[in-house]
């Protein structure tokens, strides 16, 4: 399979998507899949066969990292 960024998320076979438990009731959320080359796919669950965003495991390591410091709490409502 030629995974490349942006490809539709359908055409990803074989990969098992994951959402926060905290996503909301109405199953708006960001899924990730890790692939075979060990990248992750992110997708939006509104739109599941729309396109997937792929990135390396550092990005992702340095985005969670992020997100535990709480560098992004200011993106949410409080």
């Amino acid at each position: 399979m030629h995974i490349q960024n942006g490809m539709a998320s359908k055409d990803l076979h074989g990969v098992r998507w994951q959402k926060s438990r905290h996503s909301n009731s109405q199953g708006t959320c960001v899924e990730f899949a890790k692939l075979p080359t060990g990248d992750v796919a992110v997708r939006n669950s509104r739109f599941p066969d729309g396109p997937a965003l792929v990135y390396t495991p550092a990005e992702v390591e340095a985005l969670l990292l992020g997100v535990k410091d709480g560098e992004f709490d200011h993106l949410v409502a409080d």
